[in-house]
């Protein structure tokens, strides 16, 4: 007699190979699509008495209106509220600044902006990649991802590209010389339409 147990035999599972790379795929699909504004933690959304700082600057000096060139550069800013210096930088919160020529603005334009300052969210509204910073000669706001464009000096309105619907704008008002906040965004910051 001998004392030779049987060796356990793990089950080997049948899954076809096209399964385990359409679900790698699927998986490397989630990770690399950009999260939808809903998912932003309300208080890092930018709020009426919030200043304005120059992402990337530690200072955290709030800008004023001659911060912003008037070269056709557009500035990427962030909301920073006042009390205890919190940067609100969540990325489908950031906020592009243009100084565009006050008598070129339309009438709700011309309303939410400051010395000719205008602001957006600087998510684009097709796929949320972020908007490029230069505004140029032509005074729009492009996506360089899919090709979507915005005009500033009218409510970020889409003039061309795949975007299906304008950038949100973030009414700015002046206080003590800064640029500060007014209101909320005029519409959820994000991708797709009817937000």
């Amino acid at each position: 007699m001998s004392d030779a147990r049987p060796v356990p035999v793990t089950p080997v599972l049948n899954v076809p190979r096209r399964a385990v790379l359409t679900g790698a795929a699927g998986l490397v699909l989630a990770w690399l699509t950009p999260v939808g504004a809903s998912t932003a933690a309300p208080d890092l959304v930018p709020a009426d008495g919030d200043w304005l700082v120059k992402q990337g600057d530690t200072s955290l000096i709030p800008l004023t209106p001659d911060d912003v060139p008037f070269d056709g550069t557009g500035l990427m800013a962030w909301a920073l509220q006042p009390k205890g210096d919190v940067v609100k930088d969540d990325p489908m919160n950031r906020i592009i600044l243009a100084r565009l020529n006050p008598s070129r603005l339309s009438g709700a334009t011309g309303a939410r902006a400051v010395d000719g300052v205008v602001a957006y969210s600087a998510t684009c509204t097709h796929s949320g990649c972020e908007v490029d910073a230069q505004v140029g000669e032509g005074e729009t706001i492009f996506c360089s991802c899919h090709s979507s464009s915005f005009d500033p000096r009218d409510s970020g309105t889409v003039i061309g590209g795949p975007a299906p619907r304008s950038l949100p704008a973030l009414p700015l008002k002046l206080v003590e010389g800064r640029l500060m906040v007014a209101g909320p965004f005029t519409s959820t910051p994000g991708f797709g339409p009817g937000r």
